[in-house]
Order: C-alpha cells, then sequence, then structure tokens
C-alpha cells in the first residue's frame, strides 16, 4: 500500500498556515511524513510556526511570508519554490465580511475574490500543471458549507466558496484519470481563532464547532475518495438535510436567521488588513 507520503509529497504547499486550520493542516501532514513550505503573511508568526514543526518532527520545514491576493502572487512565489517537488496544495485562507450587502464597499467585495478565488485559481493553475506531468500528486481547497446555497449577510463570501467546490468537482473528474486527485473540503463552523474573534452567539441548535485538528485530519484521509467531502458526522448530517430534503429557498432563509442570531446587527470583517491567513 502507497504511503501518504509516497503518494502526494515530498513537499506539502499550505497556504494560510500560520495559525487555525491551515496550522492544523500543516501539524497533520509533518507528523504523515511530509515536508512543508507554509504560506502566510505575516512572517514572524510563520517562522515561530515552522521552528515548533521542526522540532517535533524529522521533516524540511520552510517559510514564505507572502500576502495571497496579490496579483503577482506566482511571481513572488516561484523562486521559493526553485528546485522544490510540490505534490500536495492544501489552500486554507480566507478573507470574509458578515453584514449587509451594500454596506460593504466595492474594494472589500474584491478582495473575497483575490482572496479566496483568485489566489487558489493562480496556485491551482501552476502547481497542479506540474503534478500531472509527474502523473501524481494531490489538491485540497478548503471551501465551506456556506457555499452550498445563498448565504444573507455573507452573500459575496459565500458565492466565492461555491467557487472553489465547483473548481473542485469538475478539476476532480478531469484529472482522476491523471493521478492527481482533488478535493473540496467543505467545512462547516470551526473553532478557529478567526472564528472566536467575532464573538459568535452560541446557537440553540446545531452541530457545535469542530476543532482544527479533527477537520485536518478527516479532509487529508478523504482526499482520494471523491470529489468533495464535509468533516464533522453531525455536519455531514445537516448538509444532507439541507441539501435533499428542504426547499432551496427555507436553506436560505435558515442560513440567514442562524447568521442573525449568532452575530445580530454586528458588520463584521475577518482577515482585514487583506491577504490570505495571518
Amino acid at each position: 500500500m502507497t504511503s501518504f507520503a509516497t503518494k502526494y509529497g515530498p513537499y506539502a504547499l499550505v497556504a494560510g498556515a500560520s495559525e487555525g486550520l491551515g496550522a492544523a493542516f500543516a501539524e497533520e501532514l509533518a507528523s504523515r511524513g511530509l515536508s512543508l513550505v507554509l504560506v502566510a503573511r505575516r512572517a514572524d508568526k510563520l517562522e515561530a510556526f515552522a521552528a515548533s514543526l521542526r522540532a517535533k518532527h524529522p521533516v524540511d520545514v520552510r517559510t514564505v511570508s507572502q500576502d495571497l491576493a496579490s496579483k503577482t502572487l506566482w511571481d513572488d512565489l516561484a523562486p521559493h519554490l526553485e528546485g522544490l517537488e510540490i505534490g500536495l496544495l492544501v489552500y486554507d485562507t480566507a478573507y470574509y465580511t458578515i453584514g449587509p450587502f451594500f454596506s460593504q464597499d466595492l474594494a472589500s467585495q474584491e478582495r473575497h475574490l483575490d482572496v479566496n478565488c483568485r489566489g487558489p485559481l493562480v496556485l491551482v493553475h501552476h502547481l497542479g500543471a506540474k503534478m500531472v506531468e509527474r502523473g501524481r500528486g494531490g489538491i485540497l481547497l478548503v471551501s465551506s458549507l456556506s457555499g452550498n446555497q445563498g448565504g444573507p449577510l455573507l452573500a459575496h463570501y459565500a458565492a466565492t466558496k461555491a467557487y472553489l467546490t465547483v473548481l473542485a468537482e469538475g478539476l476532480w473528474y478531469e484529472l482522476r484519470g491523471k493521478g492527481v486527485d482533488v478535493l473540496a473540503s467543505t467545512a462547516g463552523a470551526i473553532e478557529t481563532a478567526n472564528y472566536v474573534r467575532t464573538a459568535p452567539k452560541p446557537l440553540s441548535f446545531g452541530p457545535a464547532p469542530m476543532k482544527p485538528i479533527d477537520v485536518a485530519r478527516e479532509s487529508l484521509d478523504a482526499l482520494g475518495k471523491g470529489p468533495t467531502f464535509v468533516p464533522g458526522l453531525a455536519y455531514r448530517f445537516s448538509a444532507f438535510l439541507t441539501s435533499r430534503l428542504m426547499p432551496r429557498r427555507a436553506v436560505v432563509k435558515m442560513m440567514a436567521d442562524t447568521t442573525r442570531q449568532m452575530y445580530g446587527d454586528r458588520a463584521i470583517v475577518v482577515n482585514a488588513k487583506l491577504g490570505g491567513g495571518d
């Protein structure tokens, strides 16, 4: 049986890797024997995390301080990857706002596209092509259950996550005979630092937020088994109910009611200083 590291190594590039779910992916990948290229915006935070990984795991860990929203993303990143075989891409970073659509300026809406859509598109285009040439590799895009339907008060964020899910599904079919596995991990709520900072009110119903390491571990285990995956049994059941049994307009209303219950009338911006992941 081919090991995970043999199939997807020797290096994995994790975008948005300095904290939260991205850091959990990096931790789990290092434990599976993959060397890492960690990409995020804040060099100090990124290097401190990399040092902790090097102390615990016998793998090479490299860091690149990079704004994933940059229009020159690939030109800036490519020199750091010279001579490295990137067998796995994990894109986990997001910019999002919570609040009425027209309370947000156009620059903020464009930022959603740069971080959540253009960033992964650029990396998939360049790194995925190399994987196809080698006949081996994996691409894991972290999407969201928010992208399964319209999301009032986070309308554009939900739309960008739908883009990731649909992109992964299409590439999964195109590349499945070429040795490259593609997966969209459509996660529910995750107990990351960003999530905690938004200070949501607890819901009276529904699944509890998942631990980042559990989402990372389940998502990596699902790679190669299908185009999409919902981490967490409770969230899988919820996704089944909303996608198969409820009328779509009822699901959209439920999303609006849930968001209002969690955040009220507050306007919230996550990764406000831009970039992809701190």
